[in-house]
């Protein structure tokens, strides 16, 4: 891909138990890269992000970031993240949205430390990124979903790192601003120059917005460029995945149908 690799997997294999859920996964992800991580429920999208963060131990395989070894690497605040489990969130917890995205500094600035000008200013460029700056004062508990989901984001961006991984951002969101939210991200990604590792099973339109994308199931099937992967066919995909897939067109008023 010719830039230097910010994610490296080398001959990882991953089992819960007897069961195999990964299985000889070799993937390089280039800084500066949208990367959209595709494939059905089940298919190990979930187990291979958490083991890139560490969140499940590596027994068989490589990963390094940022060309240092997985099991050395300390340098957490280079990768946000944000889960599933943010489209949850306590609707009832009592804090605006400036504290949330201010809850991100917390390892780097400390638990109990006021924030100075500069974090405050942080803060506030996180916010504008993600289009919420007149939300700022109001209850994370009265956004929907989708800004939710955008101020989770922010929190994960407040420390400016270099590599944003999102597991099904747009779970929650409704459909209607679900263009919106990926053209945030796509800012995020050409504009801040985030690289992005999104993992979603809704294939119609990430194709809008990606650089390259990756199938997985189980087995890595497909990973390439857009050029690339817009040269399948039904019968490719079909080969790919073991069964058909549907690729679902979105339109920019957001009425296409989409799977969450």
């Amino acid at each position: 891909m010719g830039a230097l690799p910010i994610i490296e997997i080398k001959n990882v294999n991953f089992r819960y138990e007897r069961e195999n859920v990964l299985e000889n996964i070799n993937l390089s992800i280039p800084k500066g890269a949208f990367l959209g991580l595709v494939g059905p429920n089940g298919s190990g999208k979930s187990t291979l992000l958490k083991l890139i963060l560490g969140l499940l131990k590596l027994k068989e395989g490589e990963i390094s970031l940022f060309g240092e070894d997985l099991a050395k690497f300390k340098k957490w605040d280079q990768i946000g993240f944000v889960s599933q489990k943010a489209s949850s969130f306590n609707t009832g917890f009592p804090a605006t949205v400036y504290e949330v995205v201010a809850s991100g500094l917390t390892k780097k600035v400390g638990l109990f430390r006021f924030l100075g000008k500069k974090e405050k200013m942080a803060v506030m460029e996180a916010i504008e990124a993600v289009g919420m700056e007149s939300f700022i004062h109001r209850n994370i508990g009265e956004l929907s979903g989708g800004q939710q989901q955008r101020i989770f984001i922010a929190r994960a961006i407040v420390c400016q790192p270099e590599v944003l991984i999102l597991d099904e951002p747009t779970v929650g969101v409704d459909v209607q601003h679900v263009q919106s939210f990926y053209e945030m991200l796509d800012f995020l990604n050409k504009k801040l120059g985030i690289t992005l590792v999104l993992v979603t099973h809704d294939i119609g339109i990430i194709t809008e917005k990606v650089s390259h994308v990756a199938c997985l199931n189980k087995h890595l099937h497909f990973h390439g460029n857009m050029e690339q992967f817009s040269a399948l066919n039904e019968e490719d995909f079909s080969r790919l995945y073991g069964h058909g897939i549907q690729v679902v067109e979105h339109n920019h008023e957001g009425a296409g149908t989409r799977n969450d």
